[in-house]
């Protein structure tokens, strides 16, 4: 597996003019949630964690409430906050909404097309792909700008905050499963489909490649739960 839980620290902030924020620590542990360096049912202190980030307890106790309304986190009254296993209820679910979401955008993005600034923008993701191929953290994050410039290119950047919400548990399973149950250059070449369906302006195609890209993780999942079972429920 990738390494144990991480270590909290105990150092103040780097920079004492700009202290962390409910947003800045939430994005640190989603990220430390989705690369898997806190594990699936390991107990979360405020306390630490604010000796970690260098605050109070208070903006650490409103980010674990929102991880935990993400379904990273479970929090029991009068016993902490514990890590979530990964649930593939939830992930076939957060899968549903960003297929339904991401058809319409690339559908949009071929009736409209792109600005060249975002098409170059997709370029560079494609490629910090193909860079980060045995990098599973810096992959999801090139991963993730390619998707995030599609959406911004069709000019609806909300509806980014609206994926991210709800493609937690989906995030888990990408990261877990890279880059050796699914190989990347499969990811990247459905990638480019998607890409030259836009450039042809062929909508029916950028939604059959979307769809399939969609679909990828399906295939992995069984064979996901089988190898981590003490990281995935199998509640689906």
């Amino acid at each position: 597996m990738r390494g144990n839980a991480m270590a909290f620290t105990t150092s103040v902030p780097l920079d004492a003019r700009h202290p962390p924020t409910v947003r800045s620590i939430h994005a640190q542990l989603r990220q430390d949630l989705v690369t898997l360096r806190l594990r699936p049912t390991q107990r979360l202190s405020e306390n630490e964690l604010a000796l970690r980030f260098g605050t109070s307890r208070a903006p650490v106790r409103e980010a674990l409430i929102r991880l935990a309304d993400e379904g990273f986190i479970e929090i029991q009254p009068q016993r902490g906050s514990f890590v979530t296993r990964i649930s593939l209820g939830a992930m076939r679910r957060a899968r549903f909404v960003r297929e339904a979401i991401e058809i319409s955008v690339v559908r949009k993005a071929a009736t409209e097309g792109l600005a060249a600034p975002f098409r170059a923008s997709l370029d560079q993701a494609m490629a910090e792909q193909e860079k980060a191929r045995d990098d599973a953290e810096g992959f999801t994050v090139a991963d993730d700008a390619f998707h995030r410039t599609l959406v911004e290119g069709i000019g609806i950047t909300q509806l980014w905050a609206v994926l991210e919400r709800e493609k937690a548990q989906f995030d888990r399973v990408r990261f877990l499963s890279l880059p050796h149950t699914t190989p990347v250059d499969v990811l990247v070449d459905q990638h480019r489909a998607i890409v030259n369906a836009i450039d042809k302006r062929d909508a029916d195609a950028a939604e059959a490649a979307i769809r399939a890209h969609m679909s990828e993780v399906l295939k992995i999942t069984q064979k996901l739960t089988e190898r981590y079972p003490d990281l995935i429920l199998d509640d689906a």
